[in-house]
């Protein structure tokens, strides 16, 4: 059974399930679809075309799927989906879709969002994700599936973020970090692989070694980039991570790479 608290202001037309829970002073609008046994707990604004998936708790003072901050958005009501159990913590705000980025942004499922961190317009967030207090995400951005991103960072509109990424803490994210990357830095750079994040993935020693030194060829070897990029290819085939890190290098869109410094 589905609780409305009578101070709550639901307009005609959202659809509410089984099971939710609509607590004091929140605002739900017509558009709005919230999953079943899902929480707002107070003071909490869902607007646009928004989808909220089951199990989810929406903490005091979030807003979901309020117009994009964009100066090209004419209004047009466009989407935001949220998949099932996602955790948002206080003072959280997403941004619904553009039109002209696809008219949608995209939460998987399991996330955990601590206080006050955004995700922009028409980004893609996968799932298992944990951003910390105060992780803001630009416009356009794509975040992997058990990616880690650090209280008060902030990633460039545009950017990739592989799936089993690390992002330390106050760090600016500029270029597109490879899958299992570890970066940091007030203009992040690659420091290595997130080696916590593998074994937890159930990466073997010989697994880890091997993905080890693909990664040390091509990012601290010798000469150029693209020539250390082409002399890696030859790992291709040897372990699933590589051919992943490979093919995202091949997927680039419009950002460089985050780059390991060499001392």
């Amino acid at each position: 059974m589905k609780k409305i608290h009578p101070t709550a202001y639901v307009e005609d037309g959202a659809v509410i399930g089984e099971g939710a829970m609509i607590g004091p002073f929140c605002t739900v609008g017509a558009h709005v679809v919230i999953g079943a046994n899902t929480k707002l707990l107070s003071h909490v604004n869902v607007a646009g075309q928004t989808t909220i998936g089951e199990n989810c708790t929406v903490y005091q003072f979030v807003s979901l799927g309020t117009s994009p901050q964009s100066t090209g958005h004419k209004g047009e009501l466009t989407k935001l989906e949220i998949g099932r159990d996602c955790t948002f913590r206080e003072g959280a705000t997403v941004n619904a879709g553009t039109v002209a980025g696809g008219g949608i942004t995209r939460v998987g499922e399991r996330g955990y969002f601590m206080n006050n961190t955004h995700i922009g317009h028409d980004c893609i967030v996968g799932n298992d994700v944990i951003f910390a207090t105060s992780a803001t995400l630009g416009g356009h951005v794509e975040v992997g599936d058990f990616t880690f991103i650090g209280g008060l960072c902030a990633v460039h509109q545009h950017v990739r973020i592989g799936h089993q990424v690390m992002i330390g803490g106050m760090s600016g994210v500029r270029g597109d970090i490879i899958p299992y990357g570890i970066v940091n830095g007030q203009r992040a750079k690659m420091e290595g692989l997130n080696v916590v994040g593998m074994k937890r993935r159930g990466f073997t020693p010989a697994r880890f070694k091997t993905v080890w030194t693909f990664y040390n060829q091509l990012f601290l070897g010798e000469g150029v980039f693209a020539g250390r990029l082409e002399a890696a290819k030859a790992f291709r085939g040897t372990d699933p991570a590589i051919d992943d890190i490979l093919n995202f290098i091949a997927a680039a869109k419009h950002n460089s790479l985050c780059m390991a410094t060499v001392s």
